[in-house]
């Protein structure tokens, strides 16, 4: 039986095949105290200790007005890895305007903006998100069936308008797999719990991603690999 690679392999492959994390870099990490955000600041603590490290990075937790305080537990695996961490307060309930509808979509939107906000106004250049190759292929499958366009979240998206590039680290890695690296290393059990949550597109997406791959990791692989061999004489 082949030997399954280290996450951090997975994740040095990403970083090397994307360009992800290039000497000088500025990097802020979104962490939300989730598997996926404290996994990818794992690899960060750890990768900031090789004797090659030539960059920074910040671990940024923005705290909305309605969601659980940041996990204490989180908190000290982050002292023990000597992560370099910051959480922010922010109101989002107050920008909702009226008769829109709070949503999952709406506060992640938010928060994303407050993370470029900080990253610019503080000279970070890069910020780093812990999306999955799950999320990347629930992404591609939701702009598909809703938008009627091939499109999905990539590994590395440089702003038109602002001196920040996102990156995603994690899109070799499968949700399941970070599961079982978030049950390892004492992290796991921790998900968003605020009371407004509906994201029943995303939700809808990943049963269809589940459905159609049968849940097998080579299918969502070739799925993915998929997305980087487009045949575009063989579309309309």
């Amino acid at each position: 039986m082949k030997k399954e690679p280290k996450l951090s392999s997975l994740i040095d492959k990403a970083c090397f095949d994307y360009s992800l994390i290039e000497p000088g870099d500025k990097i802020l990490i979104g962490a939300s105290g989730g598997k996926d955000s404290t996994a990818l600041i794992q690899y960060f603590a750890n990768r900031s200790k090789r004797p090659d490290c030539n960059f920074e990075y910040l671990a940024l937790n923005i705290q909305s007005d309605f969601a659980p305080a940041f996990p204490e537990g989180i908190k000290k695996l982050f002292d023990e890895w000597k992560v370099n961490f910051k959480s922010l307060n922010v109101n989002i309930l107050e920008r909702v305007k009226p008769n829109q509808k709070m949503s999952c979509y709406w506060c992640s939107t938010q928060r994303r903006t407050e993370l470029l906000n900080y990253a610019i106004e503080h000279g970070f250049n890069k910020i780093a998100l812990g999306h999955h190759m799950d999320d990347i292929l629930e992404t591609f499958i939701m702009n598909m069936l809703n938008k009627g366009e091939i499109s999905t979240m990539i590994p590395k998206l440089k702003y038109d308008n602002y001196p920040v590039t996102i990156i995603r680290p994690l899109c070799y890695i499968l949700e399941d797999r970070l599961k079982k690296e978030a049950v390892e290393n004492g992290y796991s059990g921790f998900t968003c719990t605020c009371n407004f949550q509906e994201n029943s597109d995303r939700k809808l997406a990943r049963r269809k991603l589940e459905s159609l791959t049968e849940g097998d990791s080579k299918q969502k692989e070739r799925m993915f690999a998929a997305l980087k061999n487009i045949q575009t004489s063989y579309l309309p």
